[in-house]
Order: structure tokens, then C-alpha cells, then sequence
């Protein structure tokens, strides 16, 4: 690794994402040093990390959550609101940021990390599926972003050492969920309880939900073709049940490279952090065993799961409509986990959100964003309300 520390502010430290990171950074306590932690309202568990860290201060966006952790007796300095999220990201002493909240609040931030040449290491898809054409074009050097969700990482690290015009298509890997085998009418009786039960990974409501939907592939799909430069027709998704192998790039003689890797997020992040080498293998990860690997990739049932289709044509349209996805989307999980909605209503009430929408193509990140939270009004609306 490199002869000093690198000093790190993590946004979304108490979640899945920033925790794997934060392992890493146990585990190399000689390449990094966390100098801020930051996260939405999850009081106790920042508390339980900023002792373990010592940052120099920690940020909760949310004011209540804030003079609760103040109240707590912590002797570490704490700040509320999206912009002292800006002032960490952007601070001087911070050499790399690392994205891994959820929402477009960081979006600013993000921003102006890149601006200031900070390393960026991001999981945070709407930032790049709402704000894509405001934030890749601050991106200052080849590898200055990069992915930590396991399949665009997967995908960054097939691409190092290749040239972009010689990729003819990538794929991004889904396990298929928990229902990848349900008939129709089997998803009409899916509970919240039963969609938030992820078969792989360890996620939030939301993000399970999103996946056994397939709609965080669809997203996926958008973010890959704004972090990757490709077309629509150039990205597309598989089902691979074990969700062994991450990523699959095909170049334009016809060849393949994939990624396999144990399943944990701590691998993604610490290619990530460690870039451009390679941190040695953690000893708390399961090493992959190739005599005990088997790979099947199945196409992905449209029909059944047509979040996925409604994200395609996101992404063949761009505009407005990546925006509107998000927005629809957080609308109708919200619906979903309140029973307003059932599993297979998710995606009717979504592209009806959509389809409602008469506007124009947004001309500034602010205007997305404005796009992005009609939209979730909108199916607030046609569920009957909060």
C-alpha cells in the first residue's frame, strides 16, 4: 500500500455498505484512517463507530438525531444538515469520500468532492441514475469515481486496462431474489415481510424490496451506462442465482470477462479503497473455491417482473424518466410496506406515475431532483395519500 495513511470521510457509515468499508478499515489499520463518519438519524450504532474510530467529527443529517448523540455524552464534535455533509466531503484533510447512503441528499456533496479531485468511492445509485449528466462530467481523472455495489465494481475491474471503444456489451448480475421462481399468482400474496428477506445480501427494506422486484437491477442498469458511457442496447441484466459471478463485460471479438468473487461487500470496498493495488485477502471473507464453483445464468422474466422492463425504457428514453423511475419507485415501496399496495401493484401504480408526467427534459440537477420527488408524490397520490 502506499507510504501514508489515507484519510477517509465515510457518508452512510451505520448502514450495510458502510460497514463494510469499515471492516476494511480495521483490517488495514496501517493504509487508512477514518476522519469522518456521517449518516441520516441511527444515533447508537454512530456512537459504537466513533468510538471505535475517533474521527475528528461526525455529521447526522438529521437535527433531532444530532442533539440526541450530543446529548449522549460523546466527546466527538457532531453537525446536522445536508451541508455539513458538503464541508466533510470537501475538506482538506480528507484524501478519499466514500458514498454509501441511500437518497439523492448527498448529491451535492458528491459533487463537490469531485470537484476538489477527492478519490470517490460511490453506492449510492441515485445520485448517478438522477444527477448522471451533473456529476460524470466533474469527474477529473480516469478512476477518481469508483463503483463499490459489487456489480459495478465488478464491471469497473473487468474494464481496468481496456479500451472503452473495443466493449461491445456488459452485463450486471441479479440473484433474481426471493421469488425467482413465484408464478404470478403466487407474487400476488407476497408480504413486505417475505420481500425484504433477501436470499444473498444483507440490505435495508428498500433495497430488498427493489430487488426482488428486479427494479434495483433496472436502476443498476441506468447507473452503468452513466458510470461506464454506454447505450442503452449495451447494458442488460442476468439471473445468476449463487451471485458468485458479479459481472460480465463482452468485447467485440466476441470474448468475455467476469468477476467471481465470494458474495460480501467488504471484497467490492476494499478494491475500491485500495486501488490501484490489490489489498491482501482478509482473512474473515470465505475464499472462493473453484472445484466447488458452479455458474448458471438464466435471462430474466420480464413478464412476471416488469420493473425491469419499466427501467429499460427508462434508460432508452433518459430525459426525465430515470428521475421519474426513482421517484415512482420510492413512492410505491412506501405504499408497499404500508399495505396501501400489493407485490404486483408495485409496477402498475409506478408506470402510471410515470405516464402522468407531462413535462419537459430537466436542464439542472435541481430540476431532477424537483422531477424525481413529483414523482413519488404522485404515486403518494394515486395509493391515497402518506
Amino acid at each position: 500500500m502506499k507510504n501514508r495513511r489515507i484519510k477517509l470521510a465515510v457518508i452512510g457509515a451505520t448502514g450495510s455498505v458502510g460497514s463494510a468499508v469499515l471492516d476494511v478499515c480495521r483490517a488495514f489499520p496501517d493504509s487508512f484512517e477514518v476522519v469522518f463518519l456521517a449518516a441520516h438519524s441511527a444515533v447508537n450504532k454512530m456512537i459504537n463507530i466513533a468510538q471505535d474510530f475517533h474521527p475528528e467529527a461526525v455529521v447526522l443529517t438529521n437535527p433531532h438525531a444530532a442533539s440526541l448523540f450530543k446529548g449522549k455524552g460523546c466527546s466527538i464534535p457532531v453537525f446536522s444538515g445536508d451541508e455539513a455533509l458538503y464541508t466533510m466531503a470537501t475538506h482538506p484533510h480528507v484524501d478519499h469520500v466514500v458514498f454509501a447512503s441511500s437518497g439523492t441528499a448527498a448529491i451535492k456533496a458528491l459533487q463537490g468532492a469531485l470537484k476538489e479531485g477527492k478519490e470517490v468511492s460511490l453506492a449510492n445509485k441515485e445520485s448517478i441514475v438522477v444527477g448522471g449528466p451533473w456529476v460524470m462530467p466533474l469527474v477529473k481523472r480516469d478512476s477518481q469515481l469508483r463503483p463499490l455495489d459489487s456489480e459495478h465494481n465488478a464491471i469497473w475491474q473487468c474494464l481496468r486496462g481496456e479500451m472503452e471503444r473495443e466493449v461491445s456489451k456488459i452485463y450486471l448480475t441479479a440473484s433474481g431474489g426471493p421469488f425467482r421462481t413465484f408464478t404470478h399468482k403466487e407474487l400476488e400474496s407476497v408480504t413486505p415481510s417475505m420481500a425484504i428477506a433477501h436470499p444473498v445480501w444483507s440490505m435495508g427494506h428498500k433495497l430488498s424490496i427493489d430487488s426482488a422486484t428486479l427494479m434495483n437491477k433496472g436502476i443498476e442498469l441506468i447507473e452503468a451506462m452513466f458510470l461506464f458511457r454506454l447505450q442503452s442496447k449495451q447494458v442488460d441484466a442476468v439471473i445468476s442465482p449463487g451471485s458468485v459471478v458479479h459481472g460480465v463485460v463482452q468485447f467485440i471479438d466476441g470474448s468475455m470477462k467476469m468477476l467471481a468473487s465470494t458474495p460480501d461487500m467488504r471484497l467490492s470496498a476494499a478494491s475500491a479503497l485500495g486501488y490501484p493495488e490489490r489489498l491482501r485477502a482478509m482473512s474473515f471473507v470465505p475464499e472462493l473455491s473453484l472445484k466447488e464453483l458452479a455458474i448458471n445464468f438464466y435471462p430474466p422474466n420480464e413478464k412476471l417482473f416488469p420493473c425491469l422492463a419499466l427501467a429499460k425504457e427508462a434508460a432508452r428514453r433518459l430525459g426525465p424518466y430515470p428521475a421519474l423511475l426513482i421517484g415512482a419507485d420510492e413512492g410505491a415501496i412506501e405504499a408497499f410496506v404500508k399495505n396501501k399496495i400489493t407485490f404486483t401493484q408495485i409496477p402498475l401504480v409506478i408506470e402510471k406515475a410515470m405516464a402522468l408526467y407531462n413535462g419537459g427534459t430537466p436542464t439542472s440537477l435541481d430540476e431532477c431532483i424537483e422531477i424525481s420527488q413529483w414523482a413519488q408524490h404522485s404515486v403518494q397520490e394515486i395509493t391515497g395519500g402518506k
